[in-house]
């Protein structure tokens, strides 16, 4: 019974180490395409082997370096936009994205966030929305994605 039970012990850690290795891949971060945000203290992307993660993108013209003007419906045509040079930059578009994470500053605004992200979002990703004060530039919108790849 003893050696029955250490055969059964032994083979349930040779699994469990097997499974460990088979499942660590490697991990790209992947700087900015853009000159101009070559040192950000953070990732433009990070890639694994099936999936992109992009850092969360606002309403910022990167070639004028300012949030767009117009209100929100603007500012988030300007996020899907810059969402879609970095996917595009990496070889994938908006059709791999499986998830996004957008937080409003003004939950009030999720209306007319919402009629602009369905007409580029037609293939529904999961979605968390949220808001929250004090995005980061003084933004109204901030949507990060995840892209299968």
């Amino acid at each position: 019974m003893m050696r029955l039970l250490f055969i059964l012990i032994c083979f349930w850690v040779f699994i469990g180490f097997q499974s460990c290795a088979e499942g660590t891949s490697k991990i790209t971060f992947h700087k900015s395409h853009e000159p101009n945000r070559a040192n950000v203290p953070f990732s433009d992307a990070v890639e694994t082997k099936d999936l992109l993660f992009l850092t969360g993108q606002i309403g910022k013209n990167h070639e004028k370096g300012e949030l767009v003007s117009g209100g929100i419906g603007a500012e988030t045509m300007q996020v899907i936009e810059n969402i879609k040079d970095v996917l595009e930059y990496h070889n994938l578009s908006l059709h791999n994205v499986v998830k996004c994470t957008v937080i409003l500053k003004d939950i009030n605004d999720f209306e007319a966030f919402n009629s602009v992200y369905t007409t580029y979002f037609t293939n529904k990703p999961a979605r968390t929305t949220f808001a929250a004060s004090g995005l980061a530039g003084g933004a109204s919108i901030e949507i990060d994605v995840i892209a299968a790849k």
